[in-house]
């Protein structure tokens, strides 16, 4: 007789083993819903945790969302590689389906976290005309996580997607801890991400020997490309300039300073879309008059750098920007409002002009267009306070 059919012990499911086989499949039929659920809760969590960028709360979420991935995955490839190896008995068979389930949804939370956490501060730093192409690519990322959700077990995608959120993590988080931002700390950035990535594969290697050695070359290749898209994006200055961010921007008549305050004189009648909206204004100056720019830039407490100015005026003939005025200041991090400054400069010609806010290396923080009238008489100015 067969074992089964002799009723030999341990030799035929017990009933425990089908109900969680039951689950199990239940549970593979509802992933994309635990997946979606997963990268919502994660979404929440980074709303809850995330004020500014330099807060404990912030960090330790986002140390948190690694530390688990940097488990999360390698232990995922222990427990198939030792299921599909290993005829286990009842008990270490139920644990090894609970852990295949419980850890492709551990690890979408995490990545949810990472990418809705970098949606929001990548966000915030990004001026539209000049960032575009990485949010995007940020948005494709964070929507693809969710549609490929099948492929959060694989053991390549999941890896490419770990290395991804380990570079955009150090690239605003090293300027945090140094107090320095510039070429020398975004490529410390890479330097760092690179070596917590090597610790990550090692952990593979030792987990899951034959299968990292069966993906270890698609891995690398795909890590490579992440370095290489993310190092185009910022020597393109298309990257966000994390963690600087514009809390408030304006052109005015004039600014000036007293004690605890920033005043501005501004035209009167201003439209709603200009005040709420952000529409560029036009300035009605009499000849020979000068127009302020107004900044104020939000730094981490020990960050100190540079904040420039570039005052622009649009040549119709040449059809070209003309560099007119270049202002540079010292800022110093740590004020929930932004390190407040401005500049003036004289606008002796009418038309298109714009001030681009940047860092001392040419990553763009903010842009300020508007439109130069000069009349005959001045218009009618009331004094407001910046913030």
């Amino acid at each position: 007789h067969r074992p089964e059919e002799a009723g030999v012990p341990g030799s035929s499911p017990g009933p425990s083993t089908n109900m969680l086989q039951k689950i199990f499949l239940r549970g593979q039929a509802y992933e994309r819903h635990f997946s979606a659920f997963a990268m919502v809760a994660g979404f929440i969590a980074d709303n809850i945790f995330f004020g500014r960028i330099d807060l404990w709360q912030t960090q330790v979420a986002f140390i948190s969302y690694a530390t688990i991935c940097f488990i999360s995955i390698p232990l995922l490839c222990w427990f198939e590689t030792r299921s599909s190896r290993v005829r286990t008995s009842d008990g270490a068979e139920q644990s090894f389906m609970a852990w295949r389930l419980i850890l492709p949804i551990v690890t979408q939370f995490a990545l949810g976290g990472f990418w809705s956490g970098f949606v929001i501060f990548y966000g915030r730093s990004a001026n539209l005309g000049a960032s575009w192409p990485f949010l995007l690519f940020l948005l494709l990322v964070f929507l693809g996580s969710e549609y490929f959700y099948r492929y959060h077990s694989r053991l390549v995608f999941t890896s490419v997607l770990f290395f991804f959120a380990l570079y955009s993590y150090a690239i605003f988080a090293v300027p945090i801890y140094t107090g320095n931002i510039g070429t020398l700390t975004f490529l410390m950035s890479g330097v760092i991400a690179a070596l917590v990535f090597a610790l990550f594969t090692m952990l593979l290697r030792v987990s899951a020997r034959e299968r990292f050695f069966i993906d270890v070359w698609r891995i690398r290749a795909g890590a490579f490309c992440v370095l290489v898209v993310i190092n185009v994006f910022y020597f393109t200055n298309v990257l966000p300039p994390l963690p600087l961010s514009a809390e408030a921007v304006g052109i005015y008549h004039s600014v000036g300073r007293i004690p605890g305050a920033y005043l501005a004189t501004d035209e009167v009648g201003q439209s709603f879309a200009v005040r709420y909206l952000g529409f560029a204004p036009t300035l009605h100056v009499i000849a020979g008059e000068t127009a302020s720019a107004y900044s104020s830039v939000f730094a981490p407490t020990i960050l100190k750098t540079t904040i420039v100015h570039r005052w622009q005026w649009y040549d119709p003939i040449q059809k070209e920007w003309i560099l007119k005025a270049t202002i540079v200041y010292p800022i110093a991090g740590g004020r929930d409002g932004g390190y407040r400054g401005y500049s003036t400069v004289l606008v002796n010609k009418e038309g298109e002009w714009r001030v681009n806010i940047e860092t001392e290396d040419g990553r763009l923080i903010a842009r300020v267009p508007f439109t130069i009238d000069i009349q005959t008489t001045s218009p009618i100015l009331s004094t407001i306070t910046l913030k």
